[in-house]
């Protein structure tokens, strides 16, 4: 699933059942754990409502009211089309059923105040609308970046409150889900993508090689997992669209190894 619902919420190191949840996940709020979310009425989703699920997803509210931390990425699943997000919900609902109890992970100080500010200062526009003066493929792209690719998650540099910079959207984390820094993904030449092609995007995404003929590790290499399973119409479209967005001036020029 394109999505990667599977890979945060399986233990797959400890031999997890997918989906059960279990995996203890780095995040700048602490070591969180994901929760199960097959079908058992218990310890899963199994009794989620239509509006429960919708409320997770596009609010990161939990059907207790509780309030989801944003490692959770509910900002990016927001703009999920009404019918990809009843889609997603099908999917899961045939997940088989694991009874396996939800684990409390190690939280940061003030881990809530954070959240909060981080929730403040997210812009929560809704189900995706295209553009109107952009053709089908580059709203296809622009769609895929801003919700189940999540890009602007790592990509994007924080402040020291923890919110994105949206001003600076895609130029670059200081730190990726896996504690590393996360790249420009601008078409910046100096110190983003400017020098790739369409192709050499596009070939990234489904198998993770670089032009200079390395490989994608890491978080990074999760993502891949994730984008390998969409057709290549879609990897040429989210090229398509990142080699459109404005160049962003990030760090000292990328160095490419020689092949």
């Amino acid at each position: 699933m394109a999505a990667g619902c599977g890979q945060c919420h399986s233990d797959e190191k400890h031999g997890g059942r997918p989906y059960a949840g279990g995996r203890a996940i780095e995040t700048a709020f602490g070591t969180i754990v994901s929760p199960n979310i097959t079908t058992d009425p218990q310890t899963g989703i199994g009794k989620w409502r239509e509006r429960d699920f919708a409320a997770a997803l596009r609010w990161g509210v939990a059907p207790d009211g509780s309030h989801y931390l944003t490692a959770f990425p509910f900002p990016f699943y927001n703009r999920l089309t009404d019918r990809d997000l009843a889609d997603l919900r099908a999917f899961l609902g045939t997940i088989p059923a694991v009874r396996q109890p939800n684990r409390t992970g190690r939280r940061a100080p003030f881990v809530a105040a954070l959240n909060a500010i981080a929730v403040v200062a997210t812009a929560f526009p809704g189900p995706w609308q295209p553009h109107p003066k952009r053709d089908a493929e580059w709203n296809r792209g622009a769609y895929l970046v801003a919700t189940v690719g999540r890009c602007g998650d790592c990509h994007t540099p924080r402040n020291y409150l923890g919110a994105r910079e949206p001003d600076r959207s895609l130029a670059g984390g200081s730190a990726g889900r896996d504690g590393k820094g996360a790249p420009n993904l601008t078409p910046d030449p100096e110190t983003g993508i400017g020098s790739w092609t369409i192709d050499d995007i596009a070939t990234l995404l489904k198998t993770g090689q670089k032009p200079d003929f390395d490989f994608v590790g890491g978080a990074m290499g999760e993502i891949v997992d994730n984008t390998a399973k969409l057709g290549d119409a879609d990897r040429r479209a989210i090229a398509v669209y990142l080699k459109s967005v404005p160049p962003i001036r990030s760090g000292p020029p990328r160095t490419q190894k020689k092949g």
